[in-house]
């Protein structure tokens, strides 16, 4: 039988692949690398209140808009002047003036994406946290971004702790927000730190599976293609038996440790060479510290352990996460899949690196880690399956996978952060001096606007307001600013001069100028943070872990383009 084929026929026969992406995967491509479908559907499904429609606000709706957010409000009462104008690139220049400023800056942030939904609303926040205050927890995330001191008080007490309350305040080209949460449960956190290949605590069938081949006979292109884990485990155990000296299968314990052994160790992989120039056992010395690295569990995850301990019995309700966390806790204490080494190790990852190796071996390799973690996977299942709360296979391979980086954060409620204890600002001011004073002057810049010293400090005045040039003295301005920022601090704390020179000559410059520059750099980190909380992927702006009893972070990160830098608090 002949099943050869033209080239004419080869070639035309060809048929396009079925599994075109539809449009919406099309439009969204370059996201979904970063967080994927499921983030994707969160962020779809969320809901964000903004208040109100100034040039960041706008900016960080942008930001929002473009990936694909499910839903936004806009709230503001206030009519476009020609300073909004001026510096909001969302309202339409001359002929916005005079029109409702979130009816016309929602107009422009749905022309970005069809897909969104957006309202404006025309009240005034005050006086729906008076009558409607229901609403406003309806949403999954409420910005506000220079809101009246007084206002944004009553706002972020309504809301904690349910609602995440994100506070943006800036002023000319300085600028500070806050997330503020009790808790953030995070298990794709995308860490940098790959999950433990187990080299030094290698499972029965891959230990077994090292041992076997016939190095020294095997052909000469398969020994090329050993995948290194594969070439560590052997050359492990066989070090281990010789310290031990036995033939049969080591204790399983115990790794080089000195500088000396570490060197020998290295020279052992080199002997097992057939050729000068095999690169995978020249990756498997560059990867020998595997063999002496222990695989343990991380204290953060460790210290989860221990926050949850106390979440014995959970109603149906609950979070999966404190019941997946003891369920984890559990399986550390006893892995039945792993009888070599049935405690102190997390679930065995799905995920191999890339390595030299043929496409067979590596095919090979995968699979046997596969069917191990598939062993563990149900052991967890069983575990999980002692606690009241249901969890589907997609949550229990997510959290599995990233095991080994599961993160709880803790939030810092409003009140806590305007400004902070003088004790830790105080503290903050010695190790972070320009991050602090910033802080300090935006703080104090808002308590001088909610005792109406300065009628100017409103975020609805623009860069332009000829009131601020007619009416204020920068001079006087800034010895207010000073004042005010002592009242933050133990009697006799000194203000670091340089510092404070700087941030209190650009507040008194423009205190309450809504600049472009700054709102568009400003739009991209708050939003950036808001993706993160929404989809629980990636690190937010955090105080800190959950776990951990120390209060030295306020949770607050700062922006100075004067200079052109940020830094977090």
């Amino acid at each position: 039988m002949n099943d050869s084929q033209s080239l004419e026929t080869a070639t035309t026969s060809i048929q396009a692949p079925s599994g075109v992406p539809d449009p919406k995967t099309r439009r969204y491509d370059r996201q979904l690398r970063l967080w994927a479908a499921s983030g994707q559907a969160a962020l779809e499904s969320a809901r964000i209140l903004v208040i109100p429609a100034t040039a960041t606000a706008t900016s960080i709706l942008k930001n929002l808009v473009l990936p694909g957010l499910g839903h936004f409000t806009l709230m503001d009462d206030g009519a476009v002047t020609g300073a909004d104008a001026g510096n909001n690139f969302f309202l339409d220049g001359f002929f916005s003036i005079g029109k409702s400023r979130a009816e016309e800056a929602v107009k422009g942030l749905l022309e970005m994406n069809d897909g969104v939904e957006g309202v404006a609303d025309v009240r005034d926040i005050q006086e729906v946290l008076k009558s409607d205050k229901g609403w406003l927890k309806t949403f999954d995330v409420v910005i506000a971004h220079n809101v009246d001191s007084n206002v944004l008080n009553d706002l972020a007490a309504l809301l904690w702790p349910e609602t995440h309350l994100v506070v943006v305040n800036s002023a000319g080209f300085l600028a500070e927000f806050s997330i503020h949460y009790r808790e953030h449960q995070v298990i794709e956190s995308h860490s940098e730190t790959s999950a433990s290949l187990r080299i030094d605590q290698a499972f029965p069938a891959l230990l077994e599976y090292a041992m076997s081949l016939p190095l020294d006979t095997m052909d000469i292109t398969d020994h090329a293609h050993i995948p290194y884990p594969v070439i560590l485990v052997r050359a492990l155990e066989e070090w281990r038996r010789e310290r031990e000296q036995v033939t049969s299968p080591s204790s399983s314990t115990g790794s080089p440790r000195t500088t000396v052994e570490k060197k020998v160790f290295k020279e052992r992989i080199r002997a097992m060479m057939r050729k000068f120039d095999e690169e995978n056992f020249e990756e498997a010395e560059a990867q020998a510290f595997k063999c002496w690295t222990p695989t343990i569990i991380p204290i953060e995850v460790k210290e989860l352990f221990a926050l949850y301990s106390s979440s014995t019995s959970l109603p149906p309700s609950a979070s999966t996460f404190p019941a997946l966390i003891s369920a984890l806790a559990n399986f550390v204490q006893n892995n039945p899949a792993s009888p070599r080494y049935p405690s102190g190790l997390l679930p065995l990852t799905l995920s191999l690196p890339d390595m030299k190796s043929s496409t067979e071996e590596y095919v090979k390799l995968q699979k046997m880690y596969r069917a191990q973690s598939e062993k563990e996977k149900q052991v967890f299942k069983d575990y999980l399956s002692r606690e009241q709360v249901d969890a589907d296979d997609v949550t229990i391979d997510a959290f599995l996978k990233n095991s080994h980086a599961l993160k709880v954060l803790k939030g810092n409620e409003w009140k806590d952060v305007d400004p902070g204890s003088k004790e830790l600002l105080l503290d903050k001011l010695s190790t972070h001096p320009k991050e602090t004073a910033t802080h300090l002057a935006l703080a104090a810049a808002r308590r001088l606007g909610a005792k109406d010293v300065l009628s100017s400090f409103k975020s609805s005045s623009g860069p332009n307001d000829a009131t601020m040039a007619e009416n204020l003295d920068k001079n006087k301005l800034k010895d207010l600013l000073t004042a005010e920022a002592m009242t933050f601090l133990p009697p006799g704390t000194e203000l670091p001069e340089t510092e404070w020179r700087i941030v209190s000559g650009e507040i008194a410059r423009a205190p309450s100028a809504d600049l472009p520059t700054t709102a568009a750099f400003l739009g991209g980190l708050v939003a950036q943070e808001v993706i993160k909380m929404i989809t629980k992927q990636y690190i937010p702006i955090s105080a800190g872990n959950a776990a951990s009893s120390a209060n030295d972070q306020l949770g607050i990160c700062v922006v100075d383009l004067v200079e052109t830098w940020t830094g977090i608090l």
